[in-house]
Protein backbone atom coordinates (compact mmCIF):
# COMPACT_ATOMS: atom_id res chain seq x y z
CA UNK A 1 0.00 0.00 0.00
CA UNK A 2 1.42 3.45 -1.09
CA UNK A 3 1.48 6.36 1.29
CA UNK A 4 -1.58 7.93 0.83
CA UNK A 5 -2.20 11.55 1.31
CA UNK A 6 -4.79 12.12 3.83
CA UNK A 7 -7.11 14.84 5.25
CA UNK A 8 -7.60 14.99 9.46
CA UNK A 9 -11.39 16.02 10.44
CA UNK A 10 -13.79 15.45 13.43
CA UNK A 11 -16.77 14.10 12.98
CA UNK A 12 -19.13 13.99 16.19
CA UNK A 13 -16.35 14.03 18.41
CA UNK A 14 -14.50 11.30 16.69
CA UNK A 15 -11.08 11.85 14.93
CA UNK A 16 -10.31 10.55 11.34
CA UNK A 17 -7.70 10.71 8.50
CA UNK A 18 -9.63 10.25 5.00
CA UNK A 19 -7.60 9.25 2.33
CA UNK A 20 -7.41 11.71 -0.48
CA UNK A 21 -8.21 9.98 -4.09
CA UNK A 22 -8.19 11.16 -7.27
CA UNK A 23 -11.49 10.57 -9.14
CA UNK A 24 -10.41 12.85 -12.56
CA UNK A 25 -7.02 14.34 -13.43
CA UNK A 26 -6.62 17.46 -11.27
CA UNK A 27 -9.03 16.82 -8.50
CA UNK A 28 -9.11 15.00 -5.63
CA UNK A 29 -11.73 14.18 -2.62
CA UNK A 30 -11.55 12.97 0.77
CA UNK A 31 -13.22 9.47 0.89
CA UNK A 32 -14.84 8.79 3.87
CA UNK A 33 -16.04 5.22 4.37
CA UNK A 34 -18.11 4.40 6.91
CA UNK A 35 -18.34 0.69 6.72
CA UNK A 36 -17.16 -1.30 9.56
CA UNK A 37 -16.55 1.87 11.33
CA UNK A 38 -18.75 1.06 14.45
CA UNK A 39 -17.80 3.94 16.50
CA UNK A 40 -18.14 6.81 14.19
CA UNK A 41 -21.57 5.39 13.03
CA UNK A 42 -22.89 5.35 16.22
CA UNK A 43 -21.77 8.97 17.11
CA UNK A 44 -23.15 10.42 13.76
CA UNK A 45 -26.18 8.75 14.08
CA UNK A 46 -26.55 10.23 17.88
CA UNK A 47 -25.57 13.50 16.70
CA UNK A 48 -28.18 13.95 13.54
CA UNK A 49 -30.90 11.91 15.80
CA UNK A 50 -30.39 15.66 18.47
CA UNK A 51 -30.48 17.92 15.35
CA UNK A 52 -33.15 16.23 13.98
CA UNK A 53 -35.31 16.38 17.16
CA UNK A 54 -37.60 19.86 16.10
CA UNK A 55 -37.65 18.39 12.41
CA UNK A 56 -41.34 16.03 12.39
CA UNK A 57 -40.71 13.25 9.85
CA UNK A 58 -41.98 9.41 9.28
CA UNK A 59 -39.39 7.66 7.48
CA UNK A 60 -35.46 7.46 6.82
CA UNK A 61 -34.72 6.88 3.09
CA UNK A 62 -30.87 6.07 2.24
CA UNK A 63 -29.43 4.82 -0.96
CA UNK A 64 -27.49 2.02 -1.36
CA UNK A 65 -24.64 0.81 0.04
CA UNK A 66 -22.25 2.84 2.33
CA UNK A 67 -25.10 5.37 4.38
CA UNK A 68 -26.91 1.69 5.05
CA UNK A 69 -25.21 1.48 8.65
CA UNK A 70 -25.99 5.33 9.41
CA UNK A 71 -29.60 4.40 8.53
CA UNK A 72 -30.10 1.66 10.45
CA UNK A 73 -28.84 3.22 13.37
CA UNK A 74 -30.16 6.61 12.96
CA UNK A 75 -33.47 4.22 13.15
CA UNK A 76 -32.47 2.41 16.08
CA UNK A 77 -31.75 5.53 18.31
CA UNK A 78 -34.70 7.72 16.77
CA UNK A 79 -37.41 4.99 16.45
CA UNK A 80 -38.48 5.90 13.26
CA UNK A 81 -38.30 3.34 10.18
CA UNK A 82 -35.48 3.15 7.16
CA UNK A 83 -35.73 2.21 3.39
CA UNK A 84 -33.06 1.44 1.00
CA UNK A 85 -32.77 2.91 -3.03
CA UNK A 86 -31.23 -0.12 -4.27
CA UNK A 87 -28.88 0.13 -7.05
CA UNK A 88 -30.01 -3.16 -8.83
CA UNK A 89 -32.98 -4.90 -9.88
CA UNK A 90 -34.19 -7.88 -8.85
CA UNK A 91 -37.06 -9.75 -9.71
CA UNK A 92 -39.02 -10.31 -6.40
CA UNK A 93 -39.16 -6.17 -6.57
CA UNK A 94 -41.91 -6.51 -8.67
CA UNK A 95 -42.95 -2.66 -10.02
CA UNK A 96 -40.40 -0.88 -8.85
CA UNK A 97 -40.06 3.19 -9.13
CA UNK A 98 -36.42 3.97 -10.55
CA UNK A 99 -34.42 6.97 -11.51
CA UNK A 100 -30.75 7.63 -12.75
CA UNK A 101 -28.51 9.55 -11.67
CA UNK A 102 -24.38 9.88 -11.57
CA UNK A 103 -21.93 8.75 -9.57
CA UNK A 104 -19.16 11.00 -8.45
CA UNK A 105 -17.10 8.24 -7.07
CA UNK A 106 -17.55 5.85 -10.52
CA UNK A 107 -18.15 8.51 -12.80
CA UNK A 108 -20.69 6.48 -14.27
CA UNK A 109 -24.52 6.64 -13.95
CA UNK A 110 -26.67 4.45 -11.93
CA UNK A 111 -30.07 3.75 -11.34
CA UNK A 112 -31.80 4.11 -8.03
CA UNK A 113 -35.06 1.87 -7.30
CA UNK A 114 -37.58 2.16 -4.49
CA UNK A 115 -39.53 -1.52 -4.08
CA UNK A 116 -42.55 -2.03 -4.70
CA UNK A 117 -43.11 -3.01 -0.75
CA UNK A 118 -41.63 0.45 0.15
CA UNK A 119 -44.00 2.75 -1.87
CA UNK A 120 -46.96 2.21 0.20
CA UNK A 121 -44.80 3.28 3.04
CA UNK A 122 -43.19 6.62 1.94
CA UNK A 123 -46.76 7.61 0.12
CA UNK A 124 -47.41 10.81 2.03
CA UNK A 125 -45.10 10.68 4.07
CA UNK A 126 -42.26 13.48 5.50
CA UNK A 127 -39.29 11.59 4.81
CA UNK A 128 -35.66 12.53 5.72
CA UNK A 129 -33.14 12.05 2.78
CA UNK A 130 -29.86 10.69 4.49
CA UNK A 131 -26.70 9.91 2.70
CA UNK A 132 -23.05 9.52 3.85
CA UNK A 133 -21.52 12.22 1.87
CA UNK A 134 -23.37 15.19 -0.80
CA UNK A 135 -21.38 16.28 -3.27
CA UNK A 136 -22.20 16.77 -6.63
CA UNK A 137 -25.85 16.59 -5.33
CA UNK A 138 -27.05 13.90 -8.06
CA UNK A 139 -27.75 10.52 -5.50
CA UNK A 140 -29.78 13.38 -3.77
CA UNK A 141 -31.36 14.83 -6.82
CA UNK A 142 -31.91 11.03 -7.74
CA UNK A 143 -33.19 10.58 -4.73
CA UNK A 144 -36.13 13.38 -5.19
CA UNK A 145 -37.30 12.24 -8.51
CA UNK A 146 -38.05 9.01 -6.64
CA UNK A 147 -39.48 10.58 -3.83
CA UNK A 148 -41.79 12.27 -6.09
CA UNK A 149 -42.52 9.40 -8.17
CA UNK A 150 -43.94 7.84 -5.00
CA UNK A 151 -45.69 11.01 -3.76
CA UNK A 152 -43.82 11.63 -0.82
CA UNK A 153 -42.30 14.71 1.12
CA UNK A 154 -39.36 15.76 1.77
CA UNK A 155 -39.15 16.34 5.43
CA UNK A 156 -34.63 17.09 5.74
CA UNK A 157 -31.74 16.60 3.43
CA UNK A 158 -29.40 15.16 5.44
CA UNK A 159 -25.53 14.28 5.41
CA UNK A 160 -22.50 12.96 7.84
CA UNK A 161 -20.84 15.89 5.56
CA UNK A 162 -20.95 17.82 2.64
CA UNK A 163 -18.27 18.12 -0.09
CA UNK A 164 -17.11 21.12 -2.80
CA UNK A 165 -18.36 24.57 -2.75
CA UNK A 166 -21.84 24.59 -3.79
CA UNK A 167 -24.32 27.62 -2.13
CA UNK A 168 -27.09 24.94 -1.57
CA UNK A 169 -25.56 22.84 0.48
CA UNK A 170 -26.26 25.23 3.63
CA UNK A 171 -29.84 23.80 3.83
CA UNK A 172 -28.52 20.26 4.40
CA UNK A 173 -28.41 19.21 7.73
CA UNK A 174 -24.91 17.44 7.83
CA UNK A 175 -22.60 17.11 10.74
CA UNK A 176 -18.90 18.98 8.75
CA UNK A 177 -17.79 20.01 5.12
CA UNK A 178 -15.34 18.55 2.97
CA UNK A 179 -13.41 20.50 0.93
CA UNK A 180 -12.56 19.37 -2.85
CA UNK A 181 -8.55 19.63 -3.88
CA UNK A 182 -7.20 20.95 -6.77
CA UNK A 183 -4.16 19.73 -8.55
Amino acid sequence: MENRETYPINIAGIERELPLFEVKPGLRIAILNILGDVELVDACAAELNRLLADTEYDVILTPEAKSIPLAHTLSKVSGKPYIVLRKEYKPYMGDAISTETLSITTGKPQTLFLDEKDVELIRGKRVVLLDDVISTGSTLQGMHLVMDKAGAITAREVGILTEGDRAEWRDILALGHLPVFFE
